[in-house]
């Protein structure tokens, strides 16, 4: 089949032609638009140049009547400035001009300084010549006096100095006698009151405790089972108990001796036990010793509740009241130091009570002023110190410390509580029959208060009486006046106090007699 044959090629023309067509028709078309709006866009920049031009010319118009107003206004404010530059120069020259003025008047002033400085210097001089010739003549008229008086201005200055001395020595002796002596008027009758009220209002038996205990056997043979075969028992017995055990010719008893009463009370119960046993061998001793140790033990700790519980106390550390439970265990000078302990007690609760101060607290520091005895033969120190170390580590209060410390006048007493402690402590230890002591220390106590009363210048003889309580010093009426008397009580109650150590208090009485004797023929 060839190619025009059956094939129509006018529609295809037809078509290329109207495609071409409208090709020409859109190309024109477009060129029409694209000429109008190039010229609506040439109108549109002719008319936006022409506001332009109109609002630069606006612009440029306020521009310069701006500029023209701050030009009025600058030189407005140029012209002010100079004037104020103007009224500034002025003061500034009236100121130069003032202080021209001053310095005038400054200098003027200067000059007559300088005058007047110049007339003191002479005058000065003048005075110093004046001063040196009155030295001299002082000096010459000071001279001529020690010829005439023949004494020389150093000695008498000695005399003058040493009577005076002696004048204000015997005055000031006469003044403190005369002023304790009115203090004593209207103190003593009070303090003696309140001394005798309370000790009437405590009163406890007075038990003297020795260094020894009796022990009664049911027979004789008992001894032997005691001292055991070669003196076995006997040796366990002392070697455990740390006593000494006497077995001599007594009937049915024998004696337990130690200083120190817990370890006999142990070894009196230990020994008591053995006896009713029977059975009585070193194994059987230290078993009985090691139990009737526990029970001692659980008795202490017994009698300090108890004690606690009779003053009314409270808080106070269990093994602070072991320690004075220990107390019942502890002597000083044959009196028991729990016993005496609770009666410092209860003397400064009476005694504070009546004062109006702490009643417990009172009782607290009675209670324990003597707590370092209950230690002392264990540790080494004096039971003040050892007292104070365990009322410290007890936090104990520090008034109850301070009556600890000071009730051997060791420290200054710091509360009345503390001067409550003391006194009771005094009357306690004081009270007849309360304490007891060796015929050594009472002889050479005797002897140490002589000596020190016969040390003193003009004193003629010292009797030590009332077994060392009181002390009688006769003195020689020609050597010593009344006040000097009362000087050496004062200065022998101080020496006593500093160098001795004694139970209670020592009344010390000078005594100056004057006799004036004649003889008739």
């Amino acid at each position: 089949m060839r190619f025009g044959e059956g094939f129509n090629a006018m529609p295809f023309l037809t078509l290329l032609i109207g495609t071409i067509i409208g090709v020409v028709i859109g190309f024109i078309i477009n060129y029409i638009r694209n000429k109008a709006t190039e010229s609506k866009a040439n109108k549109l920049i002719e008319s936006a140049q022409r506001e332009a031009e109109k609002k630069k010319r606006d612009a440029l118009s306020e521009l310069k009547e701006e500029s023209y107003r701050l030009k009025q206004e600058t030189d407005k404010e140029i012209k002010e400035k100079k004037l104020e530059i103007k009224e500034s120069e002025e003061k500034l020259l009236q100121r130069e001009q003032n202080l021209d003025k001053r310095e005038e008047l400054l200098q003027s002033r200067s000059d007559n300084l300088d005058k007047r400085d110049n007339d003191l210097l002479v005058k000065q001089k003048e005075l110093q010549e004046k001063d040196v010739k009155m030295d001299e003549l002082l000096k010459e008229e000071m001279n001529q006096l020690e010829v005439i008086a023949k004494f020389s201005k150093e000695k008498a200055h000695d005399l003058i100095m040493k009577r005076v001395e002696e004048d204000m020595a015997k005055e000031i002796a006469t003044y403190i006698q005369e002023e304790e002596g009115k203090a004593k008027l209207q103190a003593n009758e009070k303090a003696k009151n309140l001394i005798v009220s309370s000790m009437q209002r405590y009163a406890n038996d007075v038990t003297s405790e020795q260094t020894v205990s009796t022990i009664t056997l049911p027979n004789d043979e008992m001894k032997g089972r005691l001292i055991g075969r070669e003196g076995r028992n006997i040796r366990t017995i002392e070697a455990v108990t740390g006593v000494d055990l006497i077995i001599d010719d007594t009937p049915e008893a024998i004696v337990i001796s130690s200083f120190d009463p817990l370890r006999r009370e142990i070894a009196k119960v230990t020994i008591e036990t053995l006896i009713k046993d029977g059975r009585i061998h070193p194994a059987r001793i230290e078993e009985l010793y090691d139990k009737v140790s526990n029970d001692i033990n659980a008795h202490i700790t017994e009698l300090g509740n108890k004690t606690v519980n009779e003053l009314g106390l409270t808080k106070v550390d269990p093994e602070l009241v072991h320690l004075i439970g220990k107390l019942n265990f502890r002597t000083s000078y044959g009196q028991n130091v729990l016993q005496h302990s609770k009666e410092v007690a209860e003397l400064c609760g009476i005694m504070a009570s009546e004062l109006g101060e702490n009643v417990t607290l009172a009782k607290r520091a009675g209670l324990l002023h003597d707590i370092g005895k209950a230690i002392d033969f264990e540790v080494e120190g004096s039971h003040v110190e050892l007292g104070v170390d365990i009322a410290k580590k007890y936090k104990e209060d520090d008034i109850v410390i301070n009556a600890i410390a000071s009730h051997h006048g060791d420290e200054e007493q710091k509360s009345v509580i503390a001067v409550l402690t003391q006194v009771a402590d005094t009357m306690s230890a004081s009270r007849p029959g309360a304490r007891n002591d060796s015929l050594e220390n009472y002889i050479k106590r005797l002897e140490q208060l002589e000596e020190i009363g016969n040390s003193f210048d003009g004193v003629e003889k010292t009797y030590a009486m009332q077994a060392g309580r009181e002390v009688r010093v006769m003195v020689q009426p020609d050597a010593v006046d009344d006040a000097t008397s009362y000087k050496i009580a004062r200065d022998m109650k101080e020496k006593i106090e500093n160098e001795m150590q004694y139970p209670g208090t020592i009344k010390i009485t000078v005594i100056r007699e004057t006799r004036a004797q004649e003889e008739a023929k």
